[in-house]
């Protein structure tokens, strides 16, 4: 190893040290699976972000006996330090920051060729790629689990139509999951993001949001708290009336895009900012992804809009100048901008998801036997167990209920 490669592994340790002291739950989880090994003999292909945070869920698994092979679920993501110093530890890693489609493909199947026994995936492409191209590694697989919300409705749809061919557990789904990483992970690392790749300044802007699920919330509450006026746009009647009632201004896109000044896509659905939509906007409108896939905001429309594209006019930012001269501002080539252009949720926030991943792992290695293939909650046990050690991490306490409580809330003989 050169100096240069000395050095890249140093820092990836200093990062990877300092996501660990805001994982208390996750690093607890490690030093009782060191001394557990739940995973002794378990082969692990994980597609993930290959970051500080997901380094420390690697070192857990590592602790439980399990051998892993790692590839990013996203070619912009990579922090390539990390990817280094993981490599020290033992984790095989398929992963580099700005590689082309094709090689995060091929990244992918390198994971695959592990021959994993649980796979574990953060958009559904490993799982897509398992049951289409490397269909003979199916009958080894006994589960996986899906943290993305993306993710979650591609393999409901493989599992409605009979495709999944293992258990697959919603990590995405669970109350802690949705709550915090979702909420206040996506809220916060999308700001950030954005003021990293831009340094604009949000109070007084006009923000919109599209798609008002946990992470639309999220992204809405951050950017109202920056004093930024927020715009919702939505096709769910309910979530629509949610954020009219918490006070935003929800409009269509096609009237929200001449009033914006910033514009987020956080939906998981394809062509939610299309070429009429970019038509209508003011000159200097941001616009930024923070769905997990790059088809939120149709960059090809863009393309073709476009009289002179200049490329990286500021790092992660590429402005588009449209024949009327109006320039509009693609982040992270409309990739996922809180991990392109800044580090992705705080370590704090995904101490809890990756807490409640390795134990659904855990508790797919016991129950993997009598498992049928589809789609399954994370048992309501794990959520719990994250939650309490988080606040036990915290310092903070609760109430029990007394024994007259417990009889009141369980029996229907008692009147008022």
């Amino acid at each position: 190893m050169d100096s240069a490669e000395r050095a890249l592994v140093a820092a990836g340790e200093l990062r990877i040290g300092w996501a660990a002291r805001a994982m208390p739950v996750l690093t607890a989880l490690g030093e009782r699976f060191a001394a557990e090994r739940p995973f002794d003999g378990l082969r692990i292909a994980a597609c993930l972000h290959v970051t500080a945070e997901t380094a420390v869920l690697m070192g857990t698994l590592k602790a439980g006996g399990a051998e892993i092979a790692l590839a990013a679920s996203n070619p912009l993501s990579t922090q390539d330090d990390v990817a280094e110093a993981l490599r020290e530890y033992g984790v095989v890693v398929h992963a580099r920051a700005g590689v082309t489609m094709d090689a995060y493909y091929h990244h992918i199947h390198q994971a695959l060729d592990i021959v994993p026994d649980i796979v574990l995936d953060d958009g559904c492409d490993l799982v897509n790629i398992l049951h289409t191209e490397r269909t003979e590694l199916l009958e080894t697989v006994s589960g996986g689990c899906e943290e993305t919300t993306t993710g979650i409705i591609r393999l409901r749809q493989m599992a409605a139509e009979k495709a999944l061919r293992f258990p697959v557990v919603a990590v995405n789904d669970t109350r802690t999951k949705r709550m915090f990483d979702n909420r206040y992970g996506t809220g916060q690392s999308t700001m950030d993001g954005i003021m990293r790749a831009t340094n604009t300044l949000l109070a007084g802007k006009t923000v919109v949001v599209a798609g008002f699920g946990y992470c639309g919330r999220g992204v809405a509450e951050r950017a109202r708290g920056l004093g930024a006026r927020v715009v919702v746009t939505e096709i769910d009647p309910v979530k629509a009336l949610d954020a009219s009632l918490q006070g935003y201004d929800v409009r269509s896109m096609a009237a929200a895009a001449r009033a914006g000044d910033v514009f987020v896509t956080v939906t998981g659905n394809r062509d939610v900012i299309r070429g009429e939509h970019l038509a209508e906007m003011k000159d200097g409108a941001i616009l930024a992804n923070a769905g997990h896939f790059d088809v939120e905001i149709d960059v090809r429309a863009l393309d073709d809009l476009a009289h002179v594209v200049h490329r990286g006019v500021r790092p992660n930012t590429d402005e588009y100048v449209l024949a009327d001269g109006r320039r509009l501002l693609l982040l992270a080539e409309g990739r996922l901008v809180n991990l392109t252009a800044a580090e992705g949720h705080p370590a704090a926030v995904m101490d809890m998801s990756f807490s409640a991943q390795v134990l659904s792992v855990a508790w797919l290695v016991r129950e993997r036997a009598r498992l049928e293939p589809g789609v399954y909650d994370v048992p309501g046990e794990v959520d719990v167990e994250v939650a309490r050690l988080k606040l036990a991490a915290a310092g903070i306490e609760m109430d029990d209920l007394t024994a007259d409580q417990e009889e009141y809330l369980h029996s229907w003989r008692l009147g008022s």
